[in-house]
């Protein structure tokens, strides 16, 4: 099983042909944009497997934890817990029942937050994991910057060299062109 599809694999040698066939011409924009696009699609696909890797991991009690995390946090359930405390509250005025309605409420937010914590302490890990990709690439990125830079210095320097090979060339041949005066042709 090959990790790139035929489709990415030829289009990222066709960018690299295009890019070998014009070594001194700028990049066109929509070369950047290109560039840029399969950049960000490789971050997308190397968060798209660490969320399949966290997934494999997770088991069914994470899972309803996260449910319970989203219905809880929902204004659906906000609105139809009011809904219900102020039917019961209304129905069942007596002092029992206020007792079991607020006993209740309290098994209630114990095993809610317990689930919500849960559930943010599972966020909070692939966060993490998000953010120790994102170091990396900005590493990455940053190291090949400065290689690149480096790259460029020497090049910098290679051509000030040839730029003085040139002119000292240049005015060898001057000089030399003085000394020796143009014999005139005799007929």
């Amino acid at each position: 099983m090959s990790s790139k599809s035929e489709t990415e694999r030829t289009s990222e040698e066709r960018l690299l042909k295009e890019l070998e066939k014009y070594p001194r011409q700028k990049l066109h924009k929509e070369d950047v944009e290109r560039v840029t696009e399969m950049v960000r699609d490789y971050q997308g696909k190397i968060k798209a497997h660490l969320h399949e890797q966290q997934e494999k991991k997770t088991n069914r009690w994470d899972r309803m934890a996260d449910h319970v995390a989203v219905l809880a946090g929902s204004w659906w359930f906000v609105t139809s817990s009011a809904v219900i405390i102020t039917v019961w509250m209304l129905v069942n005025s007596e002092r029992n029942s206020l007792f079991i309605l607020s006993f209740s409420l309290s098994i209630l937010s114990l095993f809610q937050s317990t689930l919500i914590q849960k559930s943010q302490n599972r966020q909070a890990a692939k966060d993490k994991q998000e953010q120790m990709l994102d170091i990396a690439i900005n590493y990455k990125a940053e190291q090949e910057n400065l290689e690149i830079q480096q790259n460029l210095k020497e090049l910098e320097v290679k051509l000030q060299w040839i730029e003085l090979r040139l002119s000292a060339r240049s005015r060898a041949k001057s000089r030399h062109g003085r000394t020796k005066a143009p014999r005139a042709r005799r007929k």
